[in-house]
């Protein structure tokens, strides 16, 4: 298979009537379809030309799914995000739970849904509780482990210091204790989805045993935080990026599609190695399609002093403590100024070195 193939586009060919069917849910259907048409006329383009001819640049999907146009929305994300953070440190925890609780997620995506809102208010009452200060959060909500199998957990990006607003002064380093925040994410988690039960939202199909029984065995053991050492903010948006926007898996390790078999790699969390994994492209597909987030479903949450309406009123404020001057918002980059940027490449020049110029559209082709 060669590169340029595009093996996504191949294994949603491959399977299309497994997953383009009304008893699939219209996120999948729509952006499986989106990436088919991805950069196709089925999308329509744009028509330039110079004197030595024309050429049309097809339109992109903008699905979530696609590979290309992922690393694109990432990259002006993270663009974005360089002016609108402040300089300061980030701390990462990673928050996760039992693997007898994944079911109950995984069969109630709208339970999923609240995750991050959930892992939000840990961080915030825990540093509010220690420190009376507020934090910046940020949460990226996965659903996906290395197998690509159905793990729901957080990944939270959390200002190492915070505003304490009593005495309008940035505290600049908090200690982040392990112990204390596990036990708040655990009750959070565990009573969240005894409410659900107990509130008839919750269907039992996915129980071994009495659900009262499951839930008191969780709060009783330990849960796995992780809480990374603070970093900068130009590798934290590094970090963040690679899981926004885009499916659990990159097309470089996707090795192989046939009618038979997709050869992928997947990662052993236990080893930190890939391994050489192989299934069917429906097997495969059907891993996808549980990772397709809603429509109108974000990724990437924003808690604390960056919530939409907080940070209007706590932004200033929070530059001016820190003594640093807040950037203008840059305008949306031109995707063939993002080109010229990112991969040295000029798609308006000719071979002979001529600018092309815009001449028309070209119609979508169904």
């Amino acid at each position: 298979m060669k590169r340029s193939d595009h093996p996504l586009k191949q294994i949603f060919k491959l399977t299309r009537a497994q997953w383009d069917h009304p008893a699939e849910r219209d996120a999948v259907r729509d952006n499986f379809g989106k990436v088919l048409a991805c950069r196709t006329p089925a999308l329509g383009g744009e028509v330039y030309a110079s004197p030595l001819g024309e050429k049309v640049f097809f339109h992109t999907c903008k699905s979530k799914c696609c590979p290309s146009c992922g690393n694109r929305g990432t990259l002006l994300w993270q663009r974005e995000r360089w002016v609108e953070l402040p300089d300061i440190p980030f701390v990462g925890v990673v928050l996760t739970m039992p693997d007898v609780l994944w079911p109950a997620f995984k069969a109630h995506r709208r339970l999923q849904h609240d995750l991050p809102a959930l892992g939000a208010s840990v961080l915030q009452q825990w540093a509010w509780n220690r420190f009376r200060v507020r934090l910046c959060v940020i949460v990226i909500q996965h659903t996906f482990g290395g197998r690509l199998n159905h793990n729901p957990h957080l990944h939270m990006m959390v200002s190492a210091g915070g505003l304490k607003q009593a005495e309008a002064r940035w505290v600049k380093s908090l200690e982040f204790d392990r112990e204390e925040i596990m036990d708040l994410w655990r009750f959070a988690v565990t009573s969240y989805l005894w409410k659900a039960h107990r509130n008839g939202l919750l269907r039992e199909s996915f129980l071994l045993g009495d659900f009262n029984d499951l839930i008191l065995e969780q709060v009783q053991r330990k849960w796995n935080i992780h809480i990374t050492r603070q970093m900068s903010k130009k590798h934290f948006l590094g970090y963040a990026g690679r899981y926004i926007r885009r499916l659990p898996i990159s097309q470089k390790r996707i090795l192989k599609v046939t009618a038979q078999e997709v050869v992928y790699m997947s990662k052993d969390t236990r080893t930190k190695t890939l391994v050489e994994t192989r299934c069917t492209p429906m097997e495969f597909i059907a891993m996808l399609s549980q990772h397709v987030l809603e429509r109108y479903q974000h990724s990437m949450r924003y808690f604390g002093l960056l919530a939409p309406r907080t940070k209007k009123l706590t932004s200033a404020a929070m530059f001016a403590l820190l003594g640093q001057l807040r950037r203008p918002k840059p305008q949306r980059q031109r995707w063939a100024d993002s080109l010229k940027e990112h991969f040295l490449v000029d798609p308006l020049i000719d071979a002979s070195g001529n600018r092309m110029k815009w001449i028309g559209y070209r119609q979508p082709v169904l």
